[in-house]
Parts: C-alpha cells; sequence; structure tokens
C-alpha cells in the first residue's frame, strides 16, 4: 500500500505523537509498504527513506516548543494527487489534520484518523485557551473525526468519552513498546550511586514538563523519608518546576541508551498528568521493570493493574499521590513483587504486534470502501 501519513507533530519534536509516526513508518517500510509523511515546521525531509513534506507552521502561545501546521486542504491534496495513496492516516488531527481530511474527502480516498490528544485537557493548562471551553474544541474535533472512515482511540477510557461525545465509528488500537530499549538489565549502578549517593529510594518522572502534565504535583514527596526525586524531560514549565522542586535532580531531555538507564535506575515511577489517552511513559516504565503510580485517569487505567503493577490515584489528590509511594517506599518485597509483574504486563505489546493491528484496520476500511463501491443501486 501507499500510505500518507499526515500528523500533528514530528521529528525533531520529542513526543507521543512523533514517536507513534516513526514507529509506524518504520513498520510500514518492514512489510514493504510506502509510507510518506506531511509534518509541520522545520526538520528532516526523511525517515527511514519515506520522504517527509514539509508545511507551514506556528508556534502555539505560551508553548514555543509545540508548533501548529499552517497548510491548506489545496495544498495538501497536491501532495495526494502527487502520491496517489490507497489510504490515508490522520495522526491527533487538529490544525493540519482538518486540512488533511478535507482534502482526502475531496479526492474520495479512504481515512483513518487516530486519537491521541485530548486538547480539551491540553488547553486547560494555558490561560489563552481558556476562553474558548471544553464543549467548542470538542465540537471542532468531532467535525474533523466524523469525516474519517475509522477512529481508532488508545485506550478503553478514551472510546468511552469519544463515544458519548458522538464520535462515530470507532475502534480500539494501543500503542506498542520497545520491549529491548525497556527493560529491566539497563538498570545501572553508576547512575543510582551519582543520583542517591546515600542509598535513597528513586521515584521519577518522564515527559513533558508543561502546564497539563501538573508535574509539581511531585511537591507531595518531599517528606516521604529516604527518597530522591528525578525529573526527565523539557518543556515551558521547567523553570517553574525547579524553584518548585529544588532537592529534585533534572537529567533533560533524554533519549536512546541514556533513557534506558533512566527508567530502569528507578524504583518507581509517577505520572501526573489527568489529560493523557494512552500514557506511553507509563508503558516505557513498566517495561523496564518499574512500578508507577497515575491517575485513575484516561490511557493508565488500562496500564496500570491496581494493586498489582503499581497504583492508581485520584486526580490531583496530593494525598493520594504521597500514600501511595510512601507505600512502595515502606515495603520492599511489595515493591519488588510489583516492579516483576510489571514486565510481564507488557508482554505481547511490541511495536511489530501493534503496528500488525494498524495494518488490520488499514484493511477493514479498504474492504468497506470496496464493498460500498460494489453495491447495486
Amino acid at each position: 500500500m501507499r500510505v500518507v501519513i499526515i500528523t500533528e507533530s514530528f521529528l525533531p519534536q520529542i513526543n507521543g505523537v512523533a514517536n507513534t509516526v516513526c514507529r509506524i513508518v518504520e513498520h510500514l517500510i518492514y512489510r514493504g509498504h510506502e509510507p510518506v509523511v506531511v509534518a509541520p515546521g522545520d526538520g528532516p525531509t526523511s525517515y527511514q527513506g519515506a520522504p517527509v513534506v514539509r508545511t507551514p507552521s506556528r508556534t502555539l502561545p505560551g508553548n514555543d516548543d509545540s508548533v501548529i501546521g499552517m497548510s491548506t486542504s489545496r495544498r495538501i491534496g497536491t501532495v495526494l494527487r502527487d502520491v496517489e495513496p490507497d489510504i490515508v492516516h490522520l495522526a491527533s488531527p487538529a490544525w493540519l489534520g482538518r486540512a488533511g481530511i478535507r482534502a482526502a474527502a475531496r479526492l474520495n480516498l479512504p481515512t483513518v484518523a487516530v486519537f491521541q490528544t485530548d486538547l480539551a485537557g491540553f488547553a486547560r493548562g494555558y490561560r489563552l485557551w481558556r476562553v474558548v471551553g471544553d464543549d467548542v474544541i470538542w465540537s471542532w474535533l468531532r467535525r474533523i473525526h466524523q469525516q474519517a472512515d475509522r477512529t481508532l482511540a488508545p485506550s478503553t477510557s478514551t472510546m468511552h468519552e469519544l463515544s458519548a461525545r458522538g464520535f462515530p465509528r470507532l475502534a480500539h488500537w494501543g500503542r506498542g513498546v520497545d520491549l529491548v530499549r525497556f527493560h529491566p538489565d539497563h538498570r545501572d549502578a553508576d547512575l543510582r550511586r551519582q543520583l542517591a549517593p546515600n542509598g535513597e529510594l528513586l521515584v521519577g518522572y518522564v515527559g513533558r514538563l508543561a502546564p497539563e502534565k501538573q508535574v509539581a504535583d511531585l511537591a507531595a514527596l518531599r517528606d516521604v523519608p529516604g527518597l530522591k526525586l528525578v525529573v526527565v524531560g523539557g518543556g515551558p514549565s521547567e523553570a517553574r518546576l525547579r524553584a518548585a522542586l529544588p532537592d529534585a535532580s533534572f537529567l533533560g531531555v533524554l533519549t536512546g541508551a541514556q533513557l534506558s538507564r533512566a527508567y530502569a535506575s528507578l524504583d518507581v515511577f509517577v505520572h501526573t498528568g489527568p489529560a493523557e489517552t494512552f500514557c506511553q511513559t507509563v508503558q516505557e516504565a513498566l517495561a523496564s521493570g518499574v512500578p508507577v503510580v497515575a491517575p485513575r485517569s484516561g490511557g493508565p487505567i488500562d496500564l496500570v493493574d491496581d494493586g498489582h503493577t503499581g497504583f492508581l490515584v485520584a486526580p490531583g489528590d496530593r494525598a493520594a499521590l504521597h500514600a501511595a509511594v510512601n507505600c512502595l517506599a515502606t515495603n520492599d518485597a511489595r515493591r519488588i513483587a510489583m516492579a516483576r509483574r510489571a514486565r510481564e504486563a507488557v508482554h505481547g505489546r511490541s511495536w511489530t504486534a501493534i503496528c500488525d493491528q494498524l495494518l488490520v484496520h488499514y484493511r477493514a476500511v479498504l474492504d468497506q470502501r470496496h464493498a460500498a463501491t460494489r453495491a447495486p443501486v
């Protein structure tokens, strides 16, 4: 198949959407298909041999590390006519995706839209967007997805939310994890001595440092005895978080082997953001053999087996967050058992398996289109 992937984010940005698109492109090439990526802003014009078509962009007000694709449906239509794809994949469609799905509709091309970003939850963290309101954002997103042949949701929580808000033609598609890159064997004694010279318990967060992630909630853990906080990532909230968490070690944005070491060297992983449609960092922590404490909201509900591979707590409840982490900090046997079960929980979730599931969705949409064209008038 020829597949055009229109994505709201791609390299050099590092986030869940860009990472997922990279894995999809790799898998499509591995299976003998021909992907083309359409992405906003400056960056590489090819990835693993697949062309990347760049479109004009602007930065999001109040969040300079996020870009908005500004291309018109006519311009994307030109790309689609040149490539003549069998199917169009819309990765977390918003600004660029809206133009893309309009262009695909005009050309009568099959479309699969992947819902990956809770824009309403994201917007609540930014003052400029508070005047818009959840209802306006959801209505806008629904109009985009109503034009798709199929919308893929990453978690059961997101499926229920989208269904309740009137999104049609829903199906479930999760996310894969690299079971080699994220593995307990990457635990590094030297890194642990560097971060916790007195043998402290390492409790860490990995992800963007932005308002919607609510990383400042980690301040609730400062009085847990024998604990050392580790923060991996970067973003617009970094300066404020350094001030709010003066005793934490900020390691910056890590990739590759450094990120693998950081995950596996933790004793407990904590995620604080309540607006995650999936939460890939939780899955990476589990694959690394690290028990997780996360909000009982969105994607983590599917990923964390409460009481077995970690704990789910009420979103924004700092007292509950403190109690969960303290429980793991003071009970070595329970924490070690959870760490073992965490790794076991991700077996079968490789990117190869997950992307093969995506190809099944592609085929189903193509079959539906073909059946519709063959149906008698």
